[in-house]
């Protein structure tokens, strides 16, 4: 057997434990949560960003189905009440916000209404977020937007929602949405500093400067042209280290906040949906809208939660 034959059976190998694993988690999902498992009700608030459509949409809807009050935001006013209109004429308890991650004024703005209407929330997953190449495309002529809204929004969004999270036995949750494609020591698509992934995967030293200071880096070498050899992932450069941005502040801020007392916990957690057929991947990515909110609202769900600054992909926990 040469090598091609290797490669090609060990792709086919990868492909069938793919498949397996997707047939496995469709049969855990028609599994009801038990009343003993299922620590909310009616009255549980679930915040989720860039849900108007795509996987955003999906992941509002399937825990508005599990019967938390579910508010739908959005940038775009029209797309958002649309958006959420669809839900609402299927019984399900959805109210929609506008709300711009990147906008200051807008986060203050809907945190203010949050406050008012309901007290806080319980649930945030950040799902908003955006990607300029399609296929085997690596422009950076949007590398800044890129980073900016979905790493220096995102993280805006969670400085300002976790002063809002309610109290409770069961502990708030945050899910950010993010990528395999940030992964620091992902074999294929990593930064080539060795000394620098080092330093980012030391959860004990990592910080927000250091965080800040890597993607300014980037973004600086891409407005003199240096980008390419400043040893950065090849595939989908800015969209990788926005995410690798993202993966990073996930555990930065768990830990920040692991000494929390009992009542007032927060566990925040990552998660990759996978290649989902959705406008931002042209829809040419492998798997549905459905499965791609899975392992976000699994998360949001987990009864006994425990985990806080991990990474997760279908259900389990991967390396960062």
């Amino acid at each position: 057997m040469d090598v091609t034959e290797k490669r090609m059976n060990k792709k086919e190998r990868a492909k069938e434990r793919r498949e397996k694993r997707r047939e496995e988690i469709s049969l855990l999902r028609t599994v009801p949560y038990s009343d003993h498992q299922r620590w909310w009700s009616a009255e549980t608030i679930a915040v989720v960003t860039g849900a108007n459509r795509g996987i955003g949409f999906e992941i509002a809807r399937q825990l508005a189905l599990h019967g938390l009050m579910v508010i739908l935001t959005a940038r775009d006013i029209a797309a958002g009440e649309e958006a959420a209109k669809l839900l609402q004429e299927g019984g399900l308890k959805v109210v929609f916000h506008q709300l711009d991650i990147v906008d200051h004024e807008s986060i203050d703005s809907f945190c203010a209404w949050v406050k008012e209407k309901y007290g806080g929330i319980d649930v945030l997953i950040n799902n908003a977020g955006v990607s300029y190449n399609t296929g085997s495309e690596n422009s950076v002529e949007f590398a800044e937007k890129v980073i900016n809204i979905n790493y220096v929004g995102t993280k805006n969004m969670i400085k300002a929602a976790i002063p809002l999270m309610r109290p409770s036995a069961e502990g708030a949750r945050i899910v950010l949405v993010s990528s395999r494609l940030g992964r620091l020591n992902g074999r294929r698509n990593r930064i080539g500093d060795v000394a620098l992934r080092q330093q980012l995967q030391d959860v004990e030293t990592l910080s927000e400067d250091l965080i800040d200071t890597t993607m300014n880096k980037f973004l600086e070498q891409v407005k003199d042209g240096s980008w390419i050899s400043g040893g950065w992932p090849q595939n989908n450069t800015d969209y990788s280290l926005s995410k690798l941005a993202v993966n990073a502040y996930t555990r930065l801020t768990a830990r920040i906040h692991s000494e929390r007392p009992e009542g007032e916990r927060i566990y925040i957690n990552s998660c990759c949906p996978g290649w989902v057929k959705t406008a931002m991947t042209g829809w040419a990515g492998l798997t549905s809208p459905e499965e791609g909110a899975d392992t976000a609202v699994w998360l949001a769900l987990l009864p006994n939660q425990s985990i806080r600054g991990k990474f997760f992909a279908e259900r389990r926990e991967i390396n960062f």
